[in-house]
Formats: C-alpha cells, structure tokens, sequence
C-alpha cells in the first residue's frame, strides 16, 4: 500500500474557483472595453456568452468532480488556474496592448483553445481514473 500524497501542493478547490470568477469578470471586462465602439447589443451578447463559456464549464466540471479521484480533481483545479491565468494575460494583451487589426480574434480563439485544453486535459485523467476504478473493484 502507498503512502497517501501530499496535497500541499495541489491547487486548492476554492482558489481555483476564485480564481475562475475573477478571471470570468475580468475577461468580459476586457472583452467589453475593447468591442466598446460596436453598435450591435446581439454581438456583444454573443461574445459575452462565447468568452464565459469556458469558465461556466470549469465551474460545471468542478461541480461534478465530487465524485472523482483525487488527481482527477487536481489536474482540474490545475487547469482552472492555468486557463484562467492565460485567457486574462492573453486578453490583457489585446485590450491594453498595442493596437491590433483584429482585436476580436483573440476572443474567438481563446474560448475555443480553452475548450480543448479542458477536453484534452481531464478527459485522460477520466479515463485513467476509471480504469483504476475498476482494477479495485475487480479485485
């Protein structure tokens, strides 16, 4: 039998979700002060819910990992931070930074790419919690 690891080094569950609030807040903000000069209500409603996506899903995924292994949970709450993390720098970036030609690029692409580091990430780790799962129960 193993000794149980140390969790002190895992990201803790309300970090990850504080983190994941704020970095929703602080994305639409970013999102909403760079299409500030677009006329369309139904454009900006449309970007807001693409760019909230991402952490709307973190959340639901943090919800239903009370169930999972305990790495499973953590290689979650890794990925909440390091999303959250990089969705702000890279918004940060377009909204603050030097002016670009498509600005509204970023916030298309980011919530796509967080999608597939979120599928990516915790699907492999599902997987492999399942099947240790059943290695116990067939025991």
């Amino acid at each position: 039998m193993q000794p149980p690891r140390s969790t002190s080094s895992l990201p803790s569950r309300s970090a990850s979700l504080f983190a994941v609030v704020a970095g929703a807040v602080g994305s639409v903000g970013m999102m909403l002060r760079v299409g500030h000069r677009n006329p369309s209500i139904v454009l900006m409603v449309l970007f807001t819910i693409w760019v909230l996506s991402p952490f709307v899903g973190l959340v639901v995924a943090d919800a239903l990992s009370r169930r999972w292994s305990g790495a499973m949970r953590a290689t979650l709450h890794g990925v909440m931070l390091v999303l959250t993390v990089a969705s702000l720098a890279i918004y940060g970036r377009v909204a603050f930074g030097a002016p670009v030609a498509r600005p509204a690029f970023a916030f298309l692409v980011v919530p796509l790419g967080s999608w597939l580091v979120m599928v990516a990430a915790v699907a492999p780790a599902a997987l492999a919690s399942r099947g240790a799962a059943s290695r116990r129960v067939d025991s």
